[in-house]
């Protein structure tokens, strides 16, 4: 745990509940720093409170066969994590790990529970960010079983342009392994690897080590659309 860094106004908690309530989110949140490849809860594990993310990235993933995982989504400052968890069975269905340093907010679940009666704009927000959850939920599912493996890379790299935009020099702005894409994806990491190949050959990206310039997002969003007939 480290000192108070969250500001009281960036973070999803304290963006949408109301001013009156922040002195008690003052009191009761925790903040942690994490460092890269550190772990903020694992699937399985018993639901106790809810993350907030105030700096860096998390990738929030599940077991997918024996040794494999998925990556359902990656949450940056302003997201929630751990909201899945909120079900009857009160664990958490997936694992969340930060894939750069950063610090987030914690609050038990005591306390989220207090600030989900009391505030209900936080409330709706909430099940708006659930809703889309479980929409974005099963189109990855629809997309893992009939969308080609050239289609899905090409949406993965649309919606990590669309998520963390562009850096000054022009790549997309997360710092991501091939195995996190790969994991993203869906995609054996031989058969990304392929498929990045023929992007670079076709000219729809560059990539410069682990950094990915998207060159022609016509061409790759076209991919994701003659997946979609």
């Amino acid at each position: 745990m480290t000192k108070s860094i969250c500001d009281l106004k960036s973070c999803f908690l304290c963006k949408f509940c109301i001013n009156d309530w922040l002195p008690a989110i003052a009191a009761n949140k925790q903040n942690f720093e994490l460092k890269k490849g550190q772990q903020l809860f694992k699937e399985g594990d018993p639901v106790n409170g809810i993350y907030f993310i105030y700096s860096g990235t998390v990738k929030v993933h599940k077991r997918w066969g024996r040794e494999k995982e998925l990556i359902l989504r990656f949450a940056k400052p302003g997201d929630v994590v751990g909201q899945l968890g909120l079900g009857k069975d009160a664990v958490y269905p997936v694992s969340a790990t930060a894939i750069e340093a950063g610090v987030v907010c914690y609050v038990d679940m005591g306390f989220f529970e207090s600030t989900l009666n009391i505030n209900n704009n936080f409330t709706r927000q909430l099940m708006g960010v659930l809703a889309n959850d479980l929409q974005e939920s099963e189109k990855r599912m629809r997309n893992l079983a009939h969308m080609p493996v050239k289609g899905r890379v090409a949406q993965a790299l649309l919606m990590l342009k669309d998520q963390f935009g562009i850096s000054a020099e022009g790549y997309i702005d997360i710092d991501l392994t091939r195995q996190d894409l790969s994991s993203f994806t869906g995609a054996a990491y031989e058969s990304l690897f392929r498929v990045m190949n023929d992007f670079v050959e076709g000219k729809l990206i560059s990539v410069s080590g682990k950094s990915i310039v998207i060159a022609d997002e016509t061409g790759l969003k076209k991919l994701t659309e003659e997946a979609d007939l």
